[in-house]
């Protein structure tokens, strides 16, 4: 069975909602399933024993939460020393208040997790335009969810994002199930 992990933190609930629906994604996908845990909950064991991370994160002054950094540095980091987690699959998400219709910075915020996966060596699954829902709650590097109104007055989530990242789970589980067992390259 092939084992996808979410990762992600949220303040209001929107990015759980986002990783609840990645989650469903994943389940559409036969071999696949979705382990869900926050950012305080996941663990290294829990990350080596997945055949793809996808990582969630609120959006705050146009960069991923606090909390997302700490386990990118404090879990993952030490697996990156050990070259544990190379030709894995990886993907991310967003969400965000703020101005401007990406919600106030969730493209930098993907991109520097993008950057963070890169680095540890995952194979990342980008958000194509032409999937259902992308158009309100998709960039090219995943989608993302709108926490606030145009006075940043929180809300709830609009429908096309939860869309956009039913999907984007079901990308990944389905390449993580197509690659089978990552590589182990040999020093």
């Amino acid at each position: 069975m092939t084992r996808v992990l979410i990762v992600y933190w949220s303040d209001y609930g929107n990015t759980k909602k986002m990783a609840e629906a990645a989650a469903k994604g994943v389940g559409t996908i036969a071999d696949a399933e979705a382990v869900i845990k926050t950012t305080e909950e996941a663990t290294a064991i829990d990350v080596t024993a997945a055949d793809a991370l996808v990582i969630g994160s609120p959006t705050h002054m146009g960069s991923m939460d606090w909390h997302v950094k700490k386990f990118i540095d404090e879990v993952c980091g030490g697996l990156w020393m050990k070259d544990a987690l190379s030709g894995r699959v990886g993907g991310v998400f967003a969400t965000g208040s703020g101005y401007g219709s990406a919600g106030g910075g969730c493209e930098m915020a993907m991109l520097s997790m993008i950057s963070n996966l890169a680095e540890l060596g995952l194979v990342v699954v980008p958000l194509p335009k032409h999937t259902p829902g992308y158009p309100q709650g998709g960039l090219q590097w995943g989608p993302y969810g709108r926490s606030a109104g145009p006075n940043l007055e929180q809300k709830e989530l609009a429908e096309e994002p939860l869309v956009a990242a039913r999907h984007h789970g079901a990308n990944i589980a389905r390449l993580a199930v197509k690659l089978g067992e990552p590589v182990t390259f040999a020093r």
